[in-house]
């Protein structure tokens, strides 16, 4: 990282910094009663339903006595709107970000918001969070994006906060409870009464007033013609480059409205990610509709609207209007994104071209019983049924007067239990692998899961958390704590020291802690909190937070030994896993993941917890995984390619047997050739998987290797995967003369490759939990051969493979016993293993003790 890396890396800190401050010290202020702060689109204007509600209460008699304070992302770009109020004592202005947004955020009685707050942002008691999410989507959202799991993680949290999530109809409301997976963890109300902003479209004297003045102000003048509004939305790809879209967006409509011909104006309306580069465009000018003549009123003085994937067409449909939708790069679209309802579904021609767009309009007056007719007035009954106008006074009546309204929906349970899961810091580990293993086995009929995880750019954590079972709810936290400086100092030694003895974290009050809790995890609440990973005092603090029937706690090694592992002579883990050691008083159970290491466990750590509190489950194994990515292609895999060039032949692979097919095959053959080169002929090949760190011990599987490969030279050993030690490693094998059959393979995507074309699997650890590994190797039908560390038996049963001593001469026996006669393989039925794993999993967290069904 350069200097000026280092330094702008440094601002952004300075700046995070001081927004946690301003609002960890205003979160400790009173609430300012009868505040209302407005939020749209992260102050991109007054816009959407903010702006409607905040329009139905500034001008009803009976809410007279409310304050209102709009956020503003810039007071230069909205000067007119700031302009508009200033003579309203009860309208104020705050800039997004600046101490005084969040001291607004953290002070007003009612916050609206028709996206997200930030990552800051926590509710606190006796705050009310209206969320009226900006459109019935059209396109794909939340969960129904393929992958899209991790880009719902800030507005999940900010829904599972929110007490009022409104929708104008059913989609809507099927678009929070399963598309953004509300159900069994939303605690607060649907308000399915309409959607406050098409309320906007009824226009009055005083908007029509309004927009010609906002309108006037950048050239435009409606004057009499019919107004066609073009109002596409941001296609996603394009979000990076909108001064692209601006100038295709104007070249459109300049070539519209030539083609329409004198009896139409057609106007632009762009999204508020394509404005700024649209605004600086001399062509905009008597084109560009602004931000600050809210949507809906310009909709309510447009004849026609043209849009693409945008959900403003919905609201359009209350009007009885025409909608045509230009749809240029439809396909490419419904690859990346998808739609909830296909071309032949929408309510209004789809056209590919700007001549056959001016057609279809110029032909509206004609069709009223056109093809798309009975599609239009379909979906003006499903979607606007509810739009009479008064929308935005029913919010407000439930909202800001507490009546009841009809519409407002209540429990959003389906029956299953809940879970939260804490998977850890998703590395490539035994740990992760494990979590991914149990999130694919888990009853998802019976149970509603979620995962909590450290959200991360790191390409390696993002890979392993894209593994994440589709079925699950993920809550990747992103952000930090809100606390003052010297909140920080006081929860930093907090966790250095851990819990003094007797003391019950889940029941005494502790600010720091529960704003974090609430800021993860709103008003959530889970029958199971499991801290799978078991090993960062942080989480600990901010799991005992949550309520729950049961806490439990994965204890995956020796951890007594684990804390006293010395890495290039430092106790890398003493002091985190000190400090875990003080919370096992306040979890009800401690699960080590053998029976054989819950003795161990509870030898070791038994003046933490109850002896009473240690139980075991083992792990599951993901075998379908492993073997698909050991797994040849399927079917007729033959192909005649006469071409001279090799991107031209890879093309042709690509169409007859698919990309990813054909990367799989790529992967296989480059690792394969890489690793098990074809001039070395065959030679009986060793094979280890494991982090290169103290407690596996590899340097005793190379010493005990040397002494094999002096007798039988047609040998090598294989380790697969990385660490602190693997310098030295490499070091040792040198040293004993046999680093060119001494193979490092570093972190591999795919291990199981290697494994499966290697000899006999070979383990030569000190300690372990429940080596995943082993059972890995038995799924892909290797021998085994291991060291006899305590919790062996788990993964290795009589009759399963070679166990012998730790040391190296053992180890030296046990490889030359394979080389002469051979190590007993036994089938392994993963099935019933699972079902065997599943049934400790569900007693160990207490489920069992609750869900008499699965019991019996």
């Amino acid at each position: 990282m350069n200097t000026k890396e280092a330094l702008k890396k440094l601002a952004k800190q300075t700046r995070k910094a001081a927004a946690s401050e301003a609002y960890a010290t205003a979160l400790k202020l009173p609430i300012r009663r009868g505040t209302v702060l407005y939020e749209s689109f992260s102050g991109n204007g007054m816009l959407c339903n903010p702006e409607a509600l905040f329009h139905e209460l500034n001008t009803r008699p009976d809410t007279k006595h409310l304050r209102h304070i709009w956020v503003l992302a810039s007071f230069e770009d909205y000067a007119e709107t700031i302009k508009r109020y200033r003579g309203d004592r009860g309208v104020r202005f705050v800039k997004y970000r600046s101490p005084a947004y969040f001291s607004a955020l953290a002070r007003s009685e009612y916050l609206v918001n028709n996206a997200t707050f930030p990552w800051e942002f926590m509710k606190r008691p006796g705050q009310t969070y209206v969320n009226a999410w900006h459109g019935t989507p059209l396109k794909k959202m939340g969960y129904d994006v393929e992958g899209g799991a991790a880009d719902t993680r800030n507005i999940v949290r900010n829904f599972v906060q929110a007490d009022y999530l409104v929708a104008g109809n059913e989609r809507m409301r099927d678009m929070y409870m399963r598309a953004y997976r509300m159900t069994n963890i939303f605690e607060g109300a649907v308000l399915q009464c309409g959607y406050p902003r098409i309320d906007r479209q009824l226009v009055t004297d005083t908007d029509r007033a309004l927009a010609n003045t906002v309108l006037a102000d950048v050239g435009i003048t409606l004057d009499g013609r019919k107004t066609v509004i073009y109002a596409p939305t941001w296609k996603g790809a394009s979000f990076y480059a909108p001064a692209n879209d601006a100038a295709m967006l104007l070249g459109t409509v300049n070539e519209l409205e030539s083609r329409l011909g004198a009896g139409y104006q057609v106007l632009l309306k762009v999204h508020q990610t394509v404005y700024r580069a649209a605004g600086s465009m001399p062509e905009a000018a008597g084109r560009l509709v602004p931000n600050a003549l809210p949507t809906n009123v310009l909709l309510g003085l447009t004849d026609v609207l043209i849009t693409d994937y945008s959900s403003v067409f919905y609201d359009f449909l209350a009007t009885g209007r025409p909608v045509a939708f230009h749809i240029p790069d439809l396909e490419d679209y419904e690859e990346k994104r998808g739609t909830y309802d296909g071309p032949q579904a929408l309510p209004g021609p789809v056209t590919r071209t700007t001549d056959e767009l001016a057609t279809r309009i110029l032909g509206f007056a004609g069709e009223e019983d056109g093809p798309w007719r009975e599609r239009y007035e379909s979906a003006r009954r499903e979607f606007t049924a509810l739009e009479d106008g008064t929308s935005s006074s029913r919010v407000v009546d439930q909202v800001f007067l507490g009546k009841e309204q009809r519409g407002t929906l209540r429990g959003h349970a389906d029956g299953r239990e809940s879970m939260l899961l804490y998977l850890g810091g998703m590395f490539s580990n035994g740990i992760t692998a494990s979590a991914l293993n149990l999130l694919n086995n888990i009853d998802y009929e019976r149970y509603d899961v979620s995962v909590f995880y450290s959200y991360s750019r790191n390409s390696d954590r993002q890979k392993n958390a894209e593994l994440i079972d589709p079925r699950a709810r993920q809550f990747p936290r992103q952000g930090g704590l809100n606390a003052t400086f010297a909140e920080r100092a006081r929860y930093k030694k907090q966790l250095e020291a851990g819990l003094e003895s007797g003391r019950d974290h889940r029941a005494t009050p502790d600010p720091v802690w529960d704003r974090e809790w609430h800021r993860c995890f709103g008003d959530s609440r889970f029958d199971y909190i499991v801290d799978f990973s078991g090993y960062g005092p942080f989480w600990d603090f901010i799991l005992l937070r949550g309520k729950a029937k049961m806490h439990t706690i994965w204890l995956h090694n020796d951890l007594m030994s684990d804390s006293r592992r010395n890495v290039h002579g430092k106790l890398t883990m003493k002091r985190h896993l000190e400090s875990v050691f003080t919370t096992y008083q306040n979890f009800d159970r401690l699960v080590s993941v053998s029976a054989d290491l819950a003795d161990v466990n509870r030898e070791h750590l038994g003046a933490f917890a109850a002896k009473d509190k240690f139980v075991s489950a083992v792990n599951t194994i993901d075998e379908v995984r492993v073997q698909r990515m050991t797994a040849e292609p399927a079917g007729d895999d033959s192909v005649t390619l006469d071409s001279p060039h090799l991107a031209d032949a890879l093309k042709r692979l690509a169409v007859q047997f698919g990309p990813e097919v054909l990367q799989n095959q790529v992967s296989r053959a480059a690792a394969l050739a890489l690793h098990f080169p074809a001039e070395d002929g065959h030679k009986t090949t060793f094979v280890t998987v494991g982090r290169m760190s103290p407690e596996k011990n590899q340097e005793r599987l190379i010493r005990a290797f040397a002494k094999v490969h002096a007798t039988y030279p047609d040998t090598r050993l294989m380790l697969i995967g990385s660490g602190p030690l693997q310098p030295s490693l490499r070091s040792v094998a040198a040293g004993l003369g046999i680093q060119r059959d001494v193979v490092f393979t570093g972190l591999q995507n795919n291990p199981y490759i290697l494994m499966k074309n290697a000899d006999c699997f070979v383990l030569s650890s000190d300690y372990e939990g429940q080596p995943m590994v082993i059972l890995e190797a038995r799924t892909l039908g290797l021998p085994i051969i291991t060291t006899a560390f305590g919790s062996v038996g788990s993964a290795v049963p009589p009759g399963v493979g070679l166990i012998v001593d730790r040391d190296v001469d053992a180890l030296a026996a046990g490889m030359e016993s394979y080389l002469l006669d051979g190590v007993p393989v036994q089938p392994f039925d993963p099935d019933a293993y699972n079902s065997d794993a599943m049934d400790q999993f569900y007693r160990a967290i207490g489920a069992r003790a609750v869900d008499k069904a699965v019991a019996s």
